[in-house]
């Protein structure tokens, strides 16, 4: 798989904020979404926002509505999730991931994506 590059994440306490980038210029593949998973220890990936980089459309797990909020740069190269009102259960490692996708219902899907961050630990301490 490419290597899209992760940058972010840390150590906050409950009630903070961070900022995650990603950049993806590193994916060869074709992509029209960009997206962020993240994955908790012994807990399966599950998505936690995602944008269409043609239109700007944003999705969200109903985790991360309200909190979160994903964007990307004009061309298409860097995704960013910024996240507040962050909470104890918010701590996993985050990846970013970029795909082409035909339906994005399918958001949420790992496999639906062909490049991957190697991920960045967010922990949140009560």
């Amino acid at each position: 798989q490419d290597q899209l590059v992760e940058s972010g994440g840390g150590s906050v306490q409950a009630g903070g904020s961070l900022s995650l980038s990603c950049e993806a210029s590193g994916c060869t593949y074709a992509r029209n979404y960009m997206a962020w998973f993240r994955q908790a220890p012994g807990k399966e990936r599950e998505g936690v926002a995602a944008i269409s980089t043609s239109s700007g459309r944003t999705i969200y797990a109903d985790s991360a509505k309200g909190r979160f909020t994903i964007s990307t740069d004009i061309r298409g190269n860097m995704a960013y999730l910024q996240m507040s009102s962050l909470k104890p259960d918010d701590t996993a490692v985050y990846y970013c991931a970029a795909g082409l996708l035909w339906d994005g219902g399918r958001w949420s899907r790992v496999e639906e994506y062909t490049c991957w961050g190697q991920g960045t630990q967010v922990t949140v301490s009560s």
